[in-house]
């Protein structure tokens, strides 16, 4: 499927999305730095294993992504909004968040996000919970991967 924002294109799905475009914007949005070769397949990968994901090209470029993960009855998690640091500003964030919620319109939405990001999302909508009442538990591989000298 295709759409059109402000002369962007915005393409759905999990299929056929280049690696090298998506380490692009994880380098940009400082996520990932130096990936050795043998795992760059994750950037394929994560969009194939995702149960949604939106994409937005400025001709060649991809200049935005997000996917999300969800049993497509109840709950969704929004996983990897990025736009590009040069491209942030333009509604471009809100779009995306917009064209997810679309596909679960009454189930209950996460976003895996930093505290930095919480106004974003107040603003698209989401409430940001005292995690001593309500919240979410985490556990990050990452940290542990570091620690044990993997990343």
């Amino acid at each position: 499927m295709y759409q059109y924002f402000n002369g962007l294109v915005i393409r759905e799905g999990t299929e056929g999305i280049p690696a090298e475009k998506v380490e692009a914007l994880f380098e940009d949005a400082g996520w990932a730095r130096n990936t050795p070769n043998w795992q760059k397949e994750k950037f394929t990968l994560i969009f194939k294993n995702s149960t949604w994901a939106f994409t937005i090209w400025d001709k060649d470029d991809m200049i935005a992504m997000v996917r999300v993960l969800s049993d497509q009855i109840m709950a969704a998690t929004i996983m990897d909004l990025i736009v590009r640091s040069d491209y942030q500003g333009r509604g471009i964030g809100r779009k995306l968040v917009a064209l997810c919620l679309e596909k679960l319109p009454h189930g209950d939405w996460f976003a895996h996000t930093s505290a930095n990001n919480f106004p974003f999302y107040e603003k698209c909508g989401f409430e940001v919970k005292d995690p001593a009442i309500n919240g979410t538990c985490a556990y990050y591989g990452y940290i542990q991967a570091r620690l044990d000298g993997h990343r």
